[in-house]
């Protein structure tokens, strides 16, 4: 196992990733995107722990940064950084033993639905895909903006990142929007938590699989940050689901 190399994916301050690497050959890339409603206050120190635990399990961890409001950030630059640190790994991979085709995104909060979000990425003429994700863990994910909105989840923090109040020109930047999806997308949320409420899990699981895109959920007890307890069952549970897909 080897410690966090820190690689620049652009020239903003904030357009970074740490890539770690287990020992032997990794089970394929868990791209971590952390949360905290896409605001600047919050960074990829909050992946760090969920990232070291992926690599002593024998994945190759990529926990990246990117802009965020306050510092650059909204749409659509968050989302031209969580596709270029993604398409990153493309060269990464010509230096380091990476598996492309098993990449799977996990994220926490908004960064469950940045994760979502990068699945569909290649549908759009601004994010070509030069790698694909092969499969998605939304921890709690804001999947949804238009009913987070609407909920004024993280105290209006969707019309924050969006600039404005959500209409169908947003609809590129919304999970739900692009439902189905082509890789299988689960997500992983507690039923008590209040910052996000598990409905936006469930919605997103019932219209998913209702299109015929393949989509599952564990529903866990506990608060919006068991999902990222390292040290908890719900993370062991969900090590399982990453193993799965």
């Amino acid at each position: 196992m080897s410690g966090p190399r820190t690689v620049r994916y652009g020239a903003d301050p904030n357009q970074f990733g740490e890539l770690s690497l287990p020992e032997g050959t990794p089970r394929g890339v868990a791209v971590v995107i952390h949360g905290g409603f896409w605001r600047a206050r919050y960074d990829l120190s909050l992946g760090r722990p969920l990232a070291a635990d992926l690599v002593s399990h024998g994945w190759a961890a990529w926990n990246i940064e990117y802009r965020r409001v306050g510092n650059g950030g909204g749409v659509p630059a968050t989302l031209d950084d969580v596709a270029a640190a993604i398409d990153a790994l493309a060269g990464l991979a010509l230096d380091v033993d990476l598996d492309l085709g098993r990449v799977v995104t996990i994220g926490h909060s908004a960064g469950g639905h940045l994760a979502t979000w990068a699945a569909s990425r290649g549908r759009y003429e601004r994010w070509p895909a030069d790698v694909d994700v092969s499969g998605v863990v939304a921890q709690a994910g804001v999947l949804d903006l238009r009913s987070a909105y609407d909920e004024r989840l993280g105290a209006g923090a969707v019309g924050a990142f969006l600039g404005h109040p959500p209409g169908r020109d947003d609809d590129p930047a919304d999970p739900f929007r692009q439902i189905p999806l082509d890789v299988p997308v689960h997500c992983v949320h507690a039923v008590d938590d209040d910052t996000v409420p598990v409905e936006q899990s469930r919605a997103y699981v019932a219209a998913a699989t209702a299109a015929g895109a393949r989509a599952g959920l564990t529903e866990v007890d506990g608060d919006h940050f068991v999902v990222i307890d390292a040290d908890s069952d719900v993370w062991r549970r969900t090590l399982e689901v990453l193993g799965d897909l």
